[in-house]
């Protein structure tokens, strides 16, 4: 039985970028439960699923188009220190979350603090980069 678009499937998957450094892993989990061709993951990902058995492993390199996307400089925000409590301090590099006009959480990147503005990216931290998954499938359901 090979996997089609519809199925609920389980995988085991490691992602790395082509450098080899590894950004996410299965491996020690529960294996990730989707189903295939319902945009529940990203593209590229999703596509490569049709056609597998149960027991096949496959390697994919993921270009960034059908991953998280290319970097977007309408996702650099310059949100006013005003905003920010007093005590908060900010410094490049940290992680925050703030809350879009839904509602939703929207992780973002402190770039930069000016005496009026926090710059932050709130890019995807795989936006831009070409990925590559080691993929093994586990269960048709």
């Amino acid at each position: 039985m090979q996997a089609k678009n519809g199925d609920n499937v389980k995988v085991h998957y490691t992602g790395k970028l082509v450098n080899g450094e590894q950004f996410d892993s299965s491996a020690g989990r529960e294996p990730l439960a989707f189903t295939v061709g319902a945009g529940q993951m990203i593209k590229g990902f999703d596509a490569a699923i049709p056609g597998m058995s149960v027991g096949d492993k496959k390697t994919i390199n993921i270009p960034a188009e059908e991953g998280y996307g290319e970097r977007s400089e309408e996702a650099i925000i310059e949100f006013p220190k005003e905003h920010v409590p007093a005590d908060m301090i900010l410094t490049p590099g940290q992680q925050l979350t703030l809350t879009n006009q839904h509602g939703q959480p929207v992780p973002v990147v402190v770039v930069e603090v000016k005496d009026d503005v926090i710059i932050l990216d709130a890019n995807h931290f795989l936006a831009g980069k070409e990925l590559v998954f080691d993929i093994e499938l586990v269960e048709i359901g």
